[in-house]
């Protein structure tokens, strides 16, 4: 977007992306924030939770495209747009694919898991049923920020503890998404 052309459109849905992904970061999950919006209504939202739940598919994402879905009662979710702190995983990806979401934004790329366009891009792959467009990097500064502080408290928490997370500047690879 260039100097001068106003606000992104879905600037709003990010900020509270992140206050999504601060409460996550207080809960001691890795700090990832999705809303989900349609007709510039929040429709969805959702947090990491792998932790609090001890899912491995308790995503941010996939929390918001279920809240979505219950919210529109229906699972096709043409012409939501889904705003996320962090890049998406293969597994978000395909979700997003398999809900037929109209777009997604992001924020910080993720060069470890990220699925639209840092290790693959499902979001544009031919083979699949689905393609949506992706807007990369609102807010990419203040999203890769909040990562980079949470881990970096992991890290020293576990570095006094003795014990070595080999986590990367945005985390270790399975941790992210």
């Amino acid at each position: 977007m260039s100097p001068g052309t106003g606000p992104h459109p879905f600037d709003g849905a990010m900020r509270e992306a992140l206050v999504l992904a601060d409460e996550a970061a207080r809960a001691g999950e890795v700090p990832v924030g999705a809303v989900a919006v349609l007709d510039s209504k929040v429709v969805g939202r959702g947090r990491n939770r792998r932790e609090e739940d001890r899912d491995p598919c308790a995503h941010a994402e996939l929390i918001a495209l279920r809240d979505a879905a219950r919210t529109l009662g229906r699972w096709r979710l043409t012409g939501v747009t889904l705003v996320v702190t962090l890049e998406p995983c293969a597994m978000c990806a395909g979700a997003l694919v398999l809900a037929r979401v109209d777009r997604l934004v992001f924020g910080a790329p993720d060069p470890k898991a990220g699925a639209v366009g840092s290790l693959m891009d499902l979001s544009a792959d031919p083979r699949l049923n689905h393609r949506f467009p992706v807007d990369r990097g609102l807010r990419a500064d203040e999203c890769g920020a909040q990562l980079r502080a949470f881990f970096r408290l992991r890290r020293a928490s576990a570095g006094a503890a003795g014990e070595n997370s080999g986590s990367s500047e945005l985390g270790s690879g399975g941790e992210i998404g």
